[in-house]
């Protein structure tokens, strides 16, 4: 599956963002969902995850209740809606499928990320 992210930008702390990844190449449906975070000099580390359904999600504790992922399977794509964004948050957001859901950084399967800037 080859997975395509966008939505990435400039904004100011406190501002927010969505994220889109579409999703070809494969049954959207059949893999779980993750948006991953790579902050300038440091490692990919997990963001979130979504289920193949949708009903369930994974959130690391920085994001709890600033960010939520979703997704529409009709339309092959996941969604990070980002709020109350921090100068932290910045950095290249990766969106990657799986064969099942984790909330490690252990993806199948990766898009070309997009970078999201947060200025203070």
């Amino acid at each position: 599956v080859q997975l395509q992210a966008s939505g990435g930008g400039l904004v100011q702390a406190g501002g927010s963002l969505r994220l889109s990844c579409a999703a070809s190449g494969g049954t959207f449906s059949r893999y779980a969902m993750g948006w991953l975070h790579q902050a300038p000099g440091k490692e990919r580390e997990f963001v979130s995850a979504i289920s193949r359904a949708g009903g369930t999600t994974l959130y690391a504790d920085s994001v709890k209740g600033r960010f939520t992922i979703s997704r529409d399977n009709a339309k092959n794509t996941v969604y990070l809606q980002m709020n109350s964004l921090k100068p932290e948050d910045t950095g290249v957001y990766f969106c990657a499928a799986n064969g099942w859901l984790t909330s490690t950084a252990n993806y199948d399967y990766w898009g070309r990320g997009t970078l999201v800037t947060v200025s203070s």
